[in-house]
């Protein structure tokens, strides 16, 4: 007869832990997905009763020219974003592990965005572009600057750029920094004897071995900034004339407010299938480039 396994102390400390966070990321993650594609193939408005209308949502979805602009809008908004947050997260990272006094304090000082909430510095922001920034503009003569270019359906996701990167620079300039601390010293100093110096050093030396982090923030970037919310929410609101309707104010706001909740519920789950794709693609492409390198 076989004998019944015995859970070992180190085993059952870990199913321990291990119960209850899957019990916990499948009811507030799995089955509100579950809940949202299940309310896709009703015309629920949120309140009374609803019918199945089938697949009707999702093929509307791909019909709506709202929901088009948004994605475009979110698109193009996440794609700038991660560019300029890494390539400003990268640069202050080098710095900030380079031998300079302070660099501790330097380093908590730049992580404060990160603390605040989207919506505190949001609301912040908007009174910059709102009064400061028109006042200073007046005051200089410097014309751009003299109306609030929240107002504009031309510049105004430039201003949500900003705040975004404000904030998440911080968390993907630490994740740089501790990248840049698991390369040897040894391997600069052999490549210094090859005469590896300046851009060199970092293309053919610091580049290939902290690629694995550049990975994980690209991929968390444009993830995080195609989910943008708290700073449309508090600075925009969508406008001016829905120039600034990312996808996922646009499901809140039309979900919530506007007696599409089936509908929207078809819009998130698609969009949610495009950022597991769009990630996994990322995934894949820059496993491979690490491989190259």
């Amino acid at each position: 007869m076989n004998k019944k396994h015995a859970w070992s102390k180190n085993e059952k400390v870990f199913l321990g832990l291990l119960i209850p966070i899957l019990v916990l990321f499948f009811c507030f993650n799995t089955l509100p997905l579950i809940k949202g594609f299940y309310y896709g193939l009703t015309n629920f408005r949120g309140y009374g009763n609803y019918d199945f209308v089938g697949l009707r949502n999702f093929i509307e979805v791909f019909q709506d020219s709202r929901v088009g602009h948004s994605y475009l809008f979110t698109f193009k908004y996440a794609f700038v974003m991660t560019i300029a947050v890494n390539l400003i997260s990268l640069v202050l990272a080098l710095g900030l592990n380079s031998k300079i006094r302070g660099k501790n304090a330097l380093r908590g000082a730049y992580f404060v965005p990160n603390i605040l909430g989207g919506l505190v510095v949001g609301y912040i922001f908007s009174f910059i572009f709102t009064y400061i920034l028109p006042a200073i503009g007046e005051a200089t003569g410097i014309e751009f600057l003299s109306n609030s270019i929240l107002g504009s359906t031309r510049w105004a996701w430039v201003a949500i750029v900003i705040v975004g990167a404000w904030q998440g620079i911080a968390m993907n300039t630490i994740i740089y920094i501790s990248g840049l601390q698991t390369v040897p010293e040894d391997v600069y100093e052999a490549g210094m004897l090859d005469g590896s110096t300046g851009w060199k050093k970092f293309k053919d030396i610091t580049l290939p071995l902290i690629m694995p982090f550049i990975t994980i923030n690209l991929v968390l970037c444009m993830k995080n900034a195609m989910m943008v919310f708290d700073q449309i929410m508090a600075l925009t609101k969508g406008g001016p004339s829905q120039s600034t309707e990312s996808i996922s104010y646009l499901i809140y706001n039309n979900g919530m407010n506007g007696g599409q909740f089936g509908f929207q519920s078809a819009n998130a789950f698609i969009f949610f299938v495009v950022i597991v794709a769009i990630s996994l693609f990322q995934t894949t492409v820059l496993g491979k480039k690490e491989e190259q390198l």
